[in-house]
């Protein structure tokens, strides 16, 4: 025995969606501004520094003496030189005389010797100022400022914010409509 069927055909609605966007547009314009600053007030007062030095105390501990006697002082100085020149280069030739001793190696060796060291030259300045030798004063000055400050003065004016707005739509319109057809079929 057979067993009777349903067969169902079912059908979907189809709808069709209109769709219209929405619109929007924002636009501000740009502000106008402006700022003034008016300038600063500045005054200043002093009253001079002062800076005295007295250095004749130095002058005196340093030995400064005439032209005339400077002159003598150096006279001195290069004679006392050239004679102790004169006496070492009498003292190279009394060895000189004595090369036939030795054959000349010994003493020429030691003459050459003599003058091969290198002495350091000496500054000229050979002196040096009493500690207290030179006084100073000082007077210090005196410095008033005085500023006075100006405010800026800014105006600003906002430009308005321009908004336009569209709304959107949706409509919709019904194609097909749903359907259920349901069939019986007989089983012998």
């Amino acid at each position: 025995m057979k067993l009777d069927q349903i067969q169902l055909n079912i059908q979907d609605a189809k709808v069709d969606l209109n769709i219209t966007e929405p619109k929007q547009h924002i636009e501000q314009p740009r502000a106008q501004q402006h700022i003034e600053q008016p300038a600063a007030t500045l005054e200043i007062h002093h009253t001079d520094a002062k800076l005295l030095v007295d250095s004749s105390q130095a002058y005196r501990d340093l030995g400064l003496i005439s032209n005339a006697e400077s002159i003598q002082n150096f006279a001195a100085k290069g004679q006392s030189a050239v004679m102790e020149g004169i006496a070492r280069r009498a003292s190279e030739g009394n060895q000189m005389m004595e090369i036939r001793k030795d054959n000349g190696r010994a003493t020429l060796s030691n003459i050459a010797k003599q003058h091969d060291t290198f002495e350091q030259q000496r500054l000229g300045i050979t002196w040096k100022p009493s500690i207290g030798s030179v006084k100073i004063k000082y007077q210090e000055g005196s410095l008033d400022i005085r500023i006075q400050a100006q405010k800026p003065k800014i105006d600003v004016q906002l430009g308005k914010v321009v908004h336009d707005y569209t709304p959107g739509d949706v409509t919709g319109t019904l194609v097909q409509r749903e359907k259920v057809e349901t069939t019986v079929i007989k089983g012998e």
